[in-house]
């Protein structure tokens, strides 16, 4: 069992993104992640999607592009009870040294605290333990190793 604090940073190294502040959230079923500048492609025969990001909290810099293989169209409400249909990737997220697969929705984050939000369903079957009161237990940047 890991314990991990109600924000965390966290990388995704398939996307090329640095670790980045995010808050975990078990009220939130689905993650997402800020995108900006969306646009929908098809590579080989594989829909993908390309979208930027502004990796750090209240910064327009660094801006950093990425492209993913689109795995579907979801409609998701957000905590205002608003409806909008949402790109969904999957991709590895890495705290400390756990790394798993996870789907994410891309949407705009720019008037939110965190420009990634973890939810439930990407920590199930995990066997993590969030602690309220904790934050960033793996350190700056993510790089200790979970006591």
């Amino acid at each position: 069992m890991h314990t991990i604090g109600w924000r965390e940073w966290i990388g995704f190294p398939e996307l090329g993104i640095p670790p980045l502040k995010a808050k975990i959230d078990t009220g939130a079923r689905t993650s997402a992640l800020h995108a900006f500048k969306l646009v929908y492609f098809t590579e080989d025969n594989i829909h993908k999607v390309r979208f930027y990001i502004h990796p750090r909290q209240r910064k327009s810099t660094p801006v950093i592009k990425c492209i993913a293989p689109l795995k579907e169209m979801r409609w998701v409400s957000d905590s205002g009870g608003h409806r909008e249909q949402r790109p969904v990737i999957e991709t590895l997220i890495k705290i400390g040294d756990m790394e798993w697969p996870i789907e994410i929705t891309l949407t705009s984050r720019d008037d939110m605290r965190f420009r990634m939000l973890l939810g439930r369903t990407a920590m199930k079957g995990k066997k993590l333990m969030i602690d309220p009161a904790a934050s960033y237990l793996f350190g700056k940047l993510g790089n200790k190793k979970p006591s």
